[in-house]
Parts: structure tokens; C-alpha cells; sequence
């Protein structure tokens, strides 16, 4: 793909292929993907890294976002959920631990963390992956990225705000979402008559 950057990567840049296998706990089963079908598709995609299977906060993170995930979907969005454990201990944590019995997102394994390493959330010496989540545009770019350290969890509330800002931007690329835009509410149009006076021109709800 033109203009692709393989390192280091950086929001705005495209995202170079990777071939990965998941764990398909709809279907039971595993299962070969890769980035680009996802970009082929015209998909939105969202990669959630968390650092490890059987651990404590990850299956709260992931049992957070499958609560969002129908209106995820809504949006034109996928979701694969990526750690650095394998497809069988991905099968393995969803069969033991109750609060992933309603995922339905594709789980990723990176045994080599060579895709961790790709988005810079690699920490080599525990050979796991930071609480990381990347969103991924249909044109192949890098729009968004959130990184956590290991014992804070992230807000999959928040996740789907954002991606109903960046969803509608994508296709208003004359407007821009202000701070704790929530969908329905006023949106910007950046022009000189906004230079110093945005507050004459917007007013929170």
C-alpha cells in the first residue's frame, strides 16, 4: 500500500499488514486474519491490547467493552482483542472465567509480540503488552491511541464516545467534535470567524 510507514508509527500514518490467529469465542474455534481485510472491508477497526490472559483487571476491560460492542458494530466498527498469550489460552480463559462469557469479539494472539511491538506497547521484559487501544480509520490510518500502564483500566464508555466523533468526522471533514462531545450535541466548523471567539459561536449543553 502507497505511503505506508512501517517505524515508528505515529497518528496519521497508514499501518503496514499483519497476519495474526484468533480465537473465535462465537464460533468456538480458531481462525487467520489479518489487518488489511479489515481495511478491504471498509471497516473501522479498534485493537485492544491487554497484557495477559488469567489476570485480574484484563477480564473487567474486556467484559467492559462487549457491553459496547452491538453499538460498536452499529457504527461500522470491529473490535479484536490482542494479547501476547496464545489462541489456546485464549479458548482456556473464556471456557474458566465467567465474566467473558459475552464476548464475541475476534482474540488475537501475538506470542512474538511482534504487533505489540509495532504500536510501541512492547515491554520485552515482562514479554507482555501494555493496556493498549488503537483505532484504525478505513483508510488504513492511525486516528486514535490510548495507552495504559498495568494496573489502570480503561472506560469503554468512553471509547464508544470517541468513535461516534470520529465516525461522524469522517465523513464531515469540515467539522470538529469540542471537548465532551456527546452525539446530538453542537459541533465546530473551523474558520477565521473562530480565531480567539469560539464562545460566541459555541455553547455546551
Amino acid at each position: 500500500m502507497s505511503n505506508e510507514v512501517l517505524a515508528p508509527l505515529q497518528l496519521g500514518h497508514k499501518i503496514r499488514n499483519f497476519a495474526f490467529s484468533t480465537y473465535n469465542p462465537v464460533e468456538n474455534r480458531f481462525e487467520e486474519h489479518n489487518l488489511y481485510q479489515y481495511v478491504l472491508a471498509k471497516k473501522w477497526l479498534i485493537l485492544y491490547f491487554y497484557p495477559a490472559d488469567f489476570t485480574f483487571v484484563c477480564p473487567t476491560e474486556l467484559s467492559d467493552l462487549a457491553q459496547y460492542q452491538d453499538q460498536l458494530q452499529r457504527l461500522n466498527v470491529e473490535i479484536i482483542s490482542v494479547s501476547t498469550d496464545t489462541k489456546f489460552s485464549h479458548l482456556a480463559w473464556c471456557k474458566a472465567e465467567k465474566l467473558l462469557k459475552n464476548i464475541s469479539f475476534q482474540m488475537a494472539s501475538d506470542p512474538t509480540g511482534e504487533l505489540a511491538n509495532y504500536f510501541g506497547i512492547y515491554d520485552a521484559a515482562g514479554g507482555t503488552a501494555l493496556r493498549g487501544t488503537f483505532i484504525i480509520s478505513p483508510d488504513c490510518v492511525l486516528v486514535g491511541s490510548e495507552i495504559n500502564y498495568y494496573n489502570v483500566g480503561r472506560n469503554a464508555s468512553e471509547l464508544l464516545r470517541k468513535m461516534r466523533a470520529y465516525t461522524y468526522l469522517f465523513d464531515h471533514p469540515e467539522q470538529a467534535c469540542p471537548a465532551a462531545w456527546e452525539e446530538g450535541q453542537e459541533l465546530l466548523t473551523p474558520s477565521e470567524k473562530l480565531v480567539g471567539c469560539v464562545s460566541e459561536f459555541y455553547t455546551k449543553e
